[in-house]
């Protein structure tokens, strides 16, 4: 696309909020997910920081006080 036309494109995009002085978003893009990792990628961090904690522990034991 010539830089003309990408710019006459980009200015009919955003003409409407010439008028909407102050209320306008940040962002015309929808919002994604607000995490920044995925819910399960944090529970399998979690599962293998405890399970690791539990085999130390465990281990721990096995060798004597």
């Amino acid at each position: 696309m010539a830089p003309k036309q990408r710019m006459a494109l980009a200015n009919k995009q955003f003409s409407k909020n010439v008028n909407n002085r102050g209320n306008v978003a940040k962002s015309l893009k929808p919002a994604e997910e607000k995490y920044p990792a995925a819910p399960w990628l944090i529970g399998l961090f979690v599962f293998v920081v405890c399970g690791s904690a539990v085999f130390e522990i465990v281990r721990y034991v096995k060798m004597g006080w």
